[in-house]
């Protein structure tokens, strides 16, 4: 699991890491995408983990959050193509 790799050796504790997984694993299945090592997984993964460094602690508003931001970055990219 991505996320699980990027927290390996994290300064977090027990309860932010099970909060983030939950984001995660959330994120994955609103997303319809499943767990593994494609590039998409790893950029969810460090969104998910910036997001709850800014102390969010709701699974469900950082899968949210994540998700808005997602869209938020491939609407940039097509502006820029």
């Amino acid at each position: 699991m991505a996320i699980l790799q990027l927290l390996k050796g994290s300064a977090f504790d027990p309860e932010q890491i099970k909060v983030m997984t939950e984001a995660y694993e959330a994120t994955l299945k609103s997303l319809h995408l499943k767990a593994g090592t494609d590039p998409i997984n790893e950029i969810i993964a460090k969104k998910i983990v910036n997001i709850a460094q800014t102390n969010e602690r709701d699974p469900k508003r950082i899968s949210a959050r994540t998700i808005n931001e997602l869209g938020q970055d491939l609407g940039r990219q097509r502006l820029m193509q």
